[in-house]
């Protein structure tokens, strides 16, 4: 998964890889917890704004919005530039934006900084994948591209929860102060760590022009379409353990905590064996979550099969990330950035899907089923995944 504008780096950032990688883990991982913290604070927010709940809960799309156009936007704007200054300088917008969203005292103000610390999140997560496998041998790519996805799940197993009970303890504008300082924490590695790369030779319109290669369509088609199957299920896990399965919600928190647990070492796991073959573990893991989606339904009702259910979800789930992220530097190779900007508002466009669908059909009294409706769409994905011809498989 070399790329000839980014190999350079490798000789000289020997001996600080570790650094690298901690920096940009660091980074991702406030990154993470800013996009998902507004979720377990809105009670609080809505009040001290003004706003109410629903109106709050507004900021989540914001955001979300943020993501998707502000991630290819500013990486095709800044193709030529550097990557540590541009890395150091996407760490400094989005500090910029969480302190601004801690210092708001209005709803339109809260707004705002929320979308100025989005606009920096596609781009530093596609650079932060790009460079640290320049900083890794290839044969252990995957992995590196794992432990910058590590981030995200520690975000949502660690972060948000976190994030929560500083809110309750300390006031809802702590846990943005606390991202803002780990990412300049992040950043601060990041500049002892990361080595100064000429820029690179690639310019937007052969970001773009990759950009519209078949596999690379596929790529993306495939993370936005299967991805959306877990989106579908997970965003109302909750109601279901709850609802379907009869746990009690101090009983559904201990699970929500195992299938984090269980995706940070599905993830870290998928890194491994997409450093064998990205195609292959993308195949592998859809079919697998077809399987366990498609089963939920049947399996929910009884306690001990919800139990191992969740535990193989939470496995699945996020091992879908880094062989799709493979993929996409693998057909991507000479100018991959954009098209992994592309991918990771993917991931966020099957997010907003799968969560449309699966709100669908608990709104038509189908909470059950959502598994059904998921399976179909990781299926689509394993489908899409084949279009795509890899050179190996």
């Amino acid at each position: 998964m070399d790329t000839a504008t980014t190999a350079p780096v490798r000789p000289t950032a020997a001996g600080r890889t570790p650094l690298i990688l901690a920096g940009f883990l660091l980074c991702i991982f406030a990154v993470g917890t800013a996009e998902l913290l507004v979720g377990g604070l809105l009670p609080q927010i809505a009040t001290a704004v003004h706003v109410s709940v629903a109106r709050a809960g507004q900021l989540v799309t914001a955001y979300a919005l943020g993501v998707v156009v502000g991630g290819p936007l500013i990486t095709v704007l800044t193709a030529r530039t550097p990557r540590k200054p541009l890395v150091l300088g996407l760490v400094a917008v989005f500090v910029a934006g969480s302190l601004i969203s801690a210092a708001s005292s209005s709803y339109w103000l809260l707004g705002a900084g929320r979308v100025l610390a989005a606009l920096s999140q596609g781009t530093l997560f596609a650079v932060a994948m790009v460079v640290v496998t320049t900083v890794v041998s290839p044969e252990r790519a995957g992995r590196a591209i794992a432990v910058v996805v590590s981030g995200l799940t520690l975000a949502t197993v660690l972060g948000v929860p976190l994030g929560a009970l500083l809110g309750h303890a300390f006031g809802w504008r702590t846990p943005f102060l606390a991202v803002a300082v780990l990412a300049a924490a992040g950043g601060a590695v990041l500049a002892v760590a990361m080595p100064r790369t000429p820029a690179p030779v690639t310019s937007a319109r052969s970001e773009l022009a990759v950009l519209r290669r078949r596999p690379v369509v596929v790529a993306i088609a495939t993370t936005a379409v299967g991805f959306a199957g877990v989106g579908t299920v997970l965003t109302y896990l909750v109601p279901l353990l709850t609802r379907v399965s009869g746990f009690s919600a101090g009983v559904v928190s201990v699970l929500l905590l195992a299938y984090g647990a269980g995706s940070l070492v599905g993830n870290l796991v998928a890194g491994r064996l997409t450093d064998v073959s990205p195609t292959m573990t993308v195949r592998i893991v859809f079919l697998g979550l077809t399987g366990i989606l498609a089963a939920l339904p049947f399996l929910a009702p009884w306690r001990p099969a919800a139990v191992a259910a969740v535990l193989l979800f939470g496995l699945l789930a996020t091992a879908t990330i880094a062989p799709l992220q493979g993929l996409i530097l693998r057909y991507a190779a000479d100018a991959p950035t954009l098209s992994v900007a592309v991918n990771v508002s993917g991931f966020n466009l099957a997010n907003a899907l799968g969560s449309a669908l699966g709100g669908g059909l608990v709104a038509a009294g189908a909470l059950r089923w959502n598994g059904l409706a998921g399976a179909l769409l990781a299926l689509a994905g394993l489908g899409l995944s084949w279009l795509a011809r890899p050179r190996s498989a």
